[in-house]
């Protein structure tokens, strides 16, 4: 056994952890009203407001779904205790996102709102994305989770790739043509969907290849693992 699979953090260290944690998720919003201020945010700060809450909300999705395979490869089990409070951030600044262009950018304008969802593809799916977001971010708290039931909850929560993939098709379709930077969050969702895949395939093979009457080896239950 590995220190990093020994070392488990008591409760006031988690706590610390858990702050520290939030207080490093605001910094970006923190920065980005500084430069907004000192009107440090270029010739044209709406857009510049709009693409940064844009990216930051898909930073912490991968985020999100980076926890589960670090996790499993560090055996550092305490990280799923970090999870559902990036999730609860990739949410606040997809919802940051989606008010720079109702507010600063459309004023409240629903008639070219509703006009722009229906006409620009990237304006639609990132709006499906945001909806999709919304009943997870509502049920990300334990009563949820004991009203739904562990199944339902984590069937619930997978759409969690959905989201993620619509946020790369949301981004990738708004630059058009420099896709360098969409191209990289791809390859990361990529790699991410791409090992949890692998290791399903894996627990089939190791289902298929235990003999009938066998006792089952021991059965790890896993809510949410996302």
């Amino acid at each position: 056994m590995s220190v990093a699979q020994r070392w488990t953090p008591t409760p006031g260290q988690l706590s610390f952890m858990k702050a520290a944690l939030f207080a490093l998720c605001l910094v970006p919003l923190a920065l980005l009203v500084l430069d907004w201020d000192r009107d440090a945010l270029g010739a044209n700060p709406i857009e510049a407001v709009a693409h940064a809450t844009g990216a930051w909300t898909l930073r912490f999705l991968l985020i999100t779904l980076a926890i589960t395979p670090l996790r499993r490869l560090t055996g550092l089990h305490w990280l799923l205790r970090l999870r559902r409070m990036l999730g609860l951030f990739a949410f606040a600044y997809g919802v940051a996102h989606l008010l720079a262009y109702v507010w600063l950018d459309q004023y409240f304008d629903w008639t070219a709102i509703a006009m722009d969802i229906l006409k620009r593809p990237y304006i639609t799916v990132g709006f499906v994305a945001l909806v999709l977001m919304t009943p997870l971010a509502l049920t990300s708290n334990n009563r949820m989770i004991r009203q739904l039931g562990g199944r339902r909850w984590q069937a619930l929560h997978r759409s969690v790739y959905a989201i993620a993939l619509l946020g790369v098709v949301h981004f990738w379709w708004l630059v058009k043509a420099d896709v360098l930077d969409p191209l990289i969050y791809a390859v990361i969702l990529a790699g991410l969907l791409g090992i949890r895949a692998w290791w399903r395939q894996q627990e089939r093979i190791r289902q298929l290849s235990t003999p009938p009457g066998a006792p089952p080896g021991r059965r790890v239950i896993r809510i949410a693992a996302r």
